[in-house]
């Protein structure tokens, strides 16, 4: 029985054609900034409210020096360090104990792949995995008889 004759290409009402043409630009190479410094107001139930230094909890100036080791910090613009430090904040605000903020914290990491899981999405690989894949997938496509399988296996007589 033959198969039915392939639909006509301009007649397919998906094409999974890119609606925009991808652009590339050069990156910025923007300069990873320090922490800043500030100060936050103190407003006391019974009292004049008064300004105090604001200390970024360790957690958060760790998390701040892990991103100069992310694969795409070259790639950084001055945009992106701005809304890294606002990402900062939500950090600092986190692991000061506002919990509420775990949700935003997590989307905003998520758009710069924190996680193996955004990576992928991203579609950010490691290229020493890649060159791990691509040499298990090599040694598999050697492997096609059972002759090669079996190599130099000898039959021993009972």
């Amino acid at each position: 029985m033959a198969s039915p004759v392939p639909k006509d290409p301009s007649k397919r009402a998906r094409r999974n054609k890119d609606t925009a043409p991808v652009r590339y630009i050069a990156p910025a190479h923007a300069v990873q900034p320090d922490l800043p410094e500030f100060e936050v107001e103190i407003r006391p139930k019974d009292g004049e409210p008064y300004m105090v230094p604001y200390v970024w909890p360790e957690a958060t100036r760790g998390w701040w020096s892990m991103l100069a080791g992310h694969p795409l910090v070259n790639e950084f613009f001055d945009a992106d360090w701005a809304y890294l430090l606002d990402t900062a904040l939500i950090h600092a605000a986190f692991w000061k104990g506002n919990l509420t903020l775990a949700g935003e914290l997590r989307l905003r990491e998520a758009k710069y792949g924190f996680t193996p899981e955004d990576r992928a999405k991203l579609r950010i690989f490691s290229a020493a995995a890649v060159e791990g894949e691509s040499k298990a997938v090599l040694q598999a496509v050697k492997v096609q008889t059972a002759r090669d399988r079996y190599g130099n296996a000898k039959r021993l007589d009972a």
